[in-house]
């Protein structure tokens, strides 16, 4: 397919920093068996991509801002638009040699999200979007699911974690979901989550305390294939609290309302 001149310069940084996470990888699963085990080389591996999508974002745009993950903030002289970046989503996942991880790239534009570049190095699955133009992954155009009976829909989640979130609030939130649906699944790398949901893979999706780089892309991957996502307490946007929930028009209002009420 012909893709634009900025989906094509986000595809080809984030191809380039998966060849590098894909390798590492292999190097994860060897660590695994040291005593040491891998969590310092992940960091770097983490690092590592970071850059080489910030040096390739920014040859080719280089006025825009740049937030990522581990590096923070670097300000542009295009105060207009921003590189909103995540990595390795899924750190968790790839520490432990499970191949559910991501790059996420979004673009801001005075503040919204004009396009999206999902990608799974793993299994080589890439998912774009581009605002007005839809969503695809590996070029096949994107739908959320239509189901309309939240007994028929699978759903996933965040869970929190040891040291983070708050657990009893997400056990009330669980409770009330799983009496109502089909299955829950919590595959921990919330880009993937979105684009799951995007695909039609999953019908709905929440989680708490995330971050901008987390949202972005999905945000747009999701709204270009139609569903509907906000933050989980008010109508607001969830790129800026940080609680997000998606789904199609009636899944998504129908989880709203669960949520709301086991708060």
């Amino acid at each position: 397919m012909l893709y634009s001149a900025t989906i094509n310069v986000m595809v080809k940084a984030a191809r380039r920093a998966g060849r590098s996470l894909k390798r590492d990888l292999g190097e994860i699963e060897h660590l695994q068996v040291s005593l040491k085990g891998p969590a310092n080389f992940v960091s770097l591996a983490d690092k590592r991509a970071e850059e080489i999508l910030y040096q390739d974002l920014a040859k080719a745009r280089p006025g825009y801002g740049f937030i990522g993950e581990e590096g923070g903030t670097r300000e542009g002289p295009d105060k207009s638009h921003t590189w909103i970046v995540d990595p390795l989503d899924g750190t968790t996942n790839f520490l432990h040699g499970i191949p559910q991880f991501a790059i996420s790239i979004g673009l801001s534009r005075e503040g919204t999200i004009i396009a999206g570049v999902i990608y799974n190095p793993a299994n080589d699955e890439l998912y774009i979007a581009e605002r007005g133009k839809g969503a695809f992954l590996n070029d096949q155009r994107l739908r959320v699911a239509g189901r309309r009976q939240l007994n028929e829909c699978v759903v996933a989640c965040g869970l929190p974690h040891i040291g983070r979130g708050d657990h009893e609030e997400f056990r009330r939130e669980m409770t009330a979901i799983q009496d109502r649906v089909a299955g829950l699944r919590r595959f921990g790398a919330a880009s993937l989550d979105l684009a799951f949901v995007a695909a039609g893979r999953l019908d709905g999706y929440w989680e708490r305390n995330l971050q901008p780089w987390d949202i972005a892309a999905g945000q747009i991957m999701l709204r270009e294939a139609g569903g509907t996502i906000s933050d989980i307490d008010t109508p607001g946007d969830a790129l800026v609290t940080g609680h997000v929930v998606c789904g199609n028009e009636f899944v998504h209002g129908e989880l709203v309302k669960i949520l709301r009420k086991a708060a």
